[in-house]
């Protein structure tokens, strides 16, 4: 019996292989995002920490030095949080591109599955075609021979 070979084989184990890679990335990338989320958020309590500490300073007796240490601490705060923003919507970026770059991928090993499907149905057929010809032949060399 015939076996079947995709002459493209060697194509679909590469796309296979690129697909991997590219949910390798996409999970990093992933990690990254959810890391920089994460910075965000403590950064934010911290924030919200000093400016509960600058709020109990200005109840009661008033003490300049460590009100002015808490204002520059809810200050420099703000600052952080501005540049982790911006870190987060770089790994947000990248999270996206890779996103697209697995998607793609994903795509053209579809694609090529796709082709060796029909790959397949086409030798299934010519295989069906080899047989009925086979079997005319019997039949008739036997319709022949009596």
């Amino acid at each position: 019996m015939a076996k079947f070979s995709y002459r493209m084989q060697n194509i679909l184990n590469i796309k296979w292989k690129l697909e991997n890679q590219a949910k390798a990335a996409y999970g990093v990338a992933q990690k990254r995002y959810q890391e920089q989320q994460d910075k965000l958020s403590q950064m934010v309590l911290r924030r919200n920490r000093y400016e509960k500490e600058l709020k109990s300073l200005m109840e009661g007796s008033l003490d300049m030095r460590s009100i002015k240490e808490a204002k520059d601490a809810v200050d420099s705060m703000k600052v952080l949080i501005r540049r982790q923003m911006m870190e987060v919507h770089k790994a947000e970026l990248e999270l996206e591109a890779a996103r697209k770059a697995l998607s793609d991928v994903m795509q053209e090993r579809k694609m090529h599955e796709k082709l060796k499907g029909k790959a397949f149905e086409e030798f299934k057929k010519e295989l069906l075609y080899e047989e009925g010809k086979e079997i005319d032949g019997l039949v008739s060399y036997t319709y022949n021979a009596k």
